[in-house]
């Protein structure tokens, strides 16, 4: 095609429109979050299926989802046309770390950057709340998980909107105007993403007050797990209902078929960890990933340099 067709056929014109950008479109899953606005978290439950594999078939089968994913992530890096955003948002105890690290434990570490997002310094805190992570972003061809992200400012500022205070916004609006512009902001922030070739996959990690609970009392029942608690944590959980309610409504308005939400059921670690690398591997098999094909030239020139190596 030369340079004029090329041109002629992305104008826009009165009886032309400019094609569709091909995004990622999640396919129907239990966990999935609707697209349009009817989540309840009162829909979704923290427990598996009665029919779930016992603990010992769902090691064996997160197994061999992890060796599939590693294979998956080959073909992405190979391709370097996509790359992969994982997000993971939970009340403490829920099993971010844990799940994050089971389900990557054999992907190449090259290929897969994990970033953790705590209290803002004072360097982000000058900047927009979308700055810090986007910062962080995966490269086409990587994965990248976000441990906490910019849901924050919609999930723990809206609990707690005292923190506004240090976020130097230049005029602050009515708190419900607030936080729907931030919806705002993120549903475009997301299809930004989308549009370039980034699969984004978010998974709200749903676990029971009852189960948090005893999360944290094994933590102090058990040295070696000490250095997780925090008094913080419990004082977090005291305002449980309204981390409910900030995270039903974040994730009714920002499930988005370009950047689904899944609540997946937390009270059973093997369990979640299966449902969300089944969900990552399902994904990724979507986009149908190759490696890199090479041409009637390449092959020839590596001919050449096979001979000369077989010369040496």
């Amino acid at each position: 095609m030369n340079l004029l067709l090329l041109l002629e056929s992305v104008m826009i014109t009165p009886e032309k429109q400019t094609p569709a950008i091909i995004m990622f479109n999640a396919k129907s899953h239990p966990y999935l979050v609707p697209f349009n606005g009817t989540f309840k978290i009162s829909d979704f439950s923290t427990r598996p299926p009665d029919e779930k594999l016992n603990r010992k078939q769902q090691k064996k089968h997160l197994k061999k989802l992890v060796g599939k994913l590693d294979i998956l992530q080959r073909k992405l890096y190979a391709a370097d046309k996509h790359s992969l955003l994982l997000v993971f948002q939970a009340m403490d105890a829920a099993g971010k770390d844990s799940t994050i690290r089971a389900v990557l434990s054999g992907v190449n570490p090259a290929g897969c950057e994990v970033y953790s997002f705590k209290q803002p310094s004072a360097e982000e805190l000058d900047h927009d709340f979308l700055w810090r992570t986007s910062k962080r972003l995966p490269q086409r061809g990587r994965i990248g998980v976000f441990n906490r992200s910019y849901y924050e400012e919609v999930l723990v500022v809206r609990v707690h909107p005292e923190y506004l205070q240090s976020q130097k916004l230049p005029q602050t609006p009515d708190l419900d105007t607030l936080w729907q512009q931030r919806f705002e902001s993120i549903i475009e922030h997301e299809k930004h993403l989308a549009r370039n070739g980034t699969v984004i996959l978010k998974f709200w990690l749903n676990v029971s007050r009852e189960e948090q609970k005893n999360r944290f009392l094994s933590r102090l029942d058990e040295p070696r797990k000490h250095w997780k608690f925090s008094s913080g944590d419990v004082r977090e959980r005291g305002r449980w209902n309204d981390y409910m309610q900030a995270y039903e409504e974040a994730l009714k308005e920002t499930s988005k078929p370009w950047a689904p939400w899944y609540a997946i059921p937390a009270d059973d670690k093997p369990f979640m960890r299966s449902a969300v690398a089944e969900i990552i591997v399902d994904a990724l098999e979507t986009l149908d990933l190759h490696y890199p094909k090479v041409d009637d030239n390449q092959k020839q020139s590596f001919a050449e340099m096979r001979k000369q190596l077989m010369a040496e």
